[in-house]
């Protein structure tokens, strides 16, 4: 029998962390790049019984009974993010951005091939090619980086690299780079050099799916991405190809490559996140999330402090630390200023002088905070805060005075209004 008790009779323990971190949430200002605020509609599907169903496989071809609904409802995901972005072949199966890259390598390269990506310290990420990273041990990945003087990724760097190395593949994309990427520079060195051209479009996605930002889709062979991050959808991740036979292939190189089974409750949410991008307003959402980061990035430059690139054309900000102060580092910042409410990451920046796990700056976004409601002239408010905060870290009373003043403007923009967001 079904036990029909809540979690609070249940677990009380694990009740009681849900509604702390939901009170967390409710009175914080969160600027993660990569975290958004899921609506009560995607948390209802992520929640429902379609957590309790097996399977393996690709609709039509399961190696389970018991499948019919879900075939229908991972074919309907499929649909909605094909006709919200384009391309022709869709798996909305990887459990993440990193096993959607996963897939990729798995299925178009061999044990040792070599692949151009962006240099993880400069922003590109783990599955570029650390050598901490699976990516990293079993390919040969070779860096391109940005230039010294711009601080923007240096296309001449990576046609010559490029023509130097043949990688079979040539990927754009990052997690901590705050401009456009010149798809039809990329497109035109892979053509070259006759390699795949794959975008991994993990932290942007949602803005193109609201029209806000160039899409990848349009240029490139194979696009990855995550669903949780600008995107407002459930955790997991994505692959659109523009080619039915690579995309089919790339199956193969998720199940059974990398995965069994999937998680449908995931995929539930991942199909009611898409449906929600289609809509007129999301569009509004995603290019606000654009104009406060654009808001944001001008204040802190008016208050003095440096940004990577000198701004911002996408949802991040790079902040240079050593602008307010040579020794404070990304990871001391980033822990007091979650001390007083604002959470956010620290961040290498190009040609940091510092390890990754101190760093030198602070990787700053807006798609959280726009969903909580904010525009800009919160966003002015808040590089003001973070300002005063960073500029007095040492000292007590005047954070204890900037903590209140964070708190208060949190208070009005909560997502999570009803509070205890276990009961839906």
């Amino acid at each position: 029998m079904i036990d029909p008790r809540t979690i609070e009779e249940v677990d009380p323990a694990m009740a009681e962390l849900i509604r702390r971190d939901a009170e967390r949430q409710n009175t914080s200002i969160h600027l993660i790049a990569s975290e958004n605020f899921v609506s009560k509609a995607v948390l209802q599907a992520t929640g429902s019984v379609f957590t309790n169903k097996y399977a393996e496989g690709y609709p039509g071809r399961r190696y389970y009974e018991g499948c019919e609904i879900i075939d229908e409802m991972e074919r309907l995901a499929q649909k909605r993010i094909l006709e919200l972005l384009g391309g022709v072949h869709a798996n909305v199966q990887p459990h993440s951005g990193a096993q959607a890259n996963m897939a990729v390598y798995f299925s178009l390269l061999d044990i040792g091939d070599t692949v151009l990506g962006m240099r993880l310290d400069q922003g590109g990420h783990l599955t570029h090619g650390s050598p901490v990273n699976f990516s990293g041990q079993y390919y040969n990945f070779v860096a391109y980086g940005v230039d010294p003087g711009t601080e923007r990724i240096d296309m001449d760097e990576v046609r010559k690299l490029a023509l130097e190395h043949r990688p079979k593949i040539v990927l754009a994309g990052y997690s901590a780079y705050p401009r456009h990427l010149e798809y039809d520079k990329f497109r035109e060195i892979a053509d070259e050099i006759g390699a795949v051209f794959m975008v991994d479009a993990a932290h942007y996605i949602g803005l193109v799916a609201g029209k806000a930002y160039p899409n990848p889709v349009e240029h490139a062979d194979v696009v990855t991405f995550t669903t949780h991050k600008a995107l407002r959808g459930a955790r997991g991740g994505a692959v659109i190809t523009n080619n039915e036979e690579m995309g089919l292939n790339i199956q193969k190189g998720l199940f059974p490559a990398a995965q069994g089974g999937s998680l449908y409750n995931q995929i539930a949410g991942k199909a009611v996140c898409f449906h929600e991008a289609a809509q007129p307003a999301f569009q509004a959402y995603s290019q606000q999330v654009i104009d406060n980061a654009q808001a944001m990035a001008a204040r802190f430059i008016e208050n003095g402090v440096r940004l990577v690139s000198g701004g911002t054309d996408n949802h991040m900000m790079l902040l240079d630390l050593r602008s307010v102060d040579e020794e404070l580092t990304g990871k001391v910042a980033a822990k007091m200023l979650d001390r007083i409410g604002i959470t956010l990451n620290f961040n290498t920046i190009p040609f940091d002088p510092r390890p990754p796990f101190r760093a030198s700056g602070l990787r700053i976004g807006t798609p959280s905070v726009t969903t909580q409601g904010m525009k800009e002239a919160e966003m002015v408010q808040v590089a003001d805060l973070v300002t005063e905060a960073l500029r007095n870290h040492g000292e007590e009373r005047v954070l204890a005075a900037t903590e209140s003043r964070i708190r208060e403007l949190a208070k009005q923009f909560p997502p999570y209004p009803e509070g205890f967001v276990g009961h839906i």
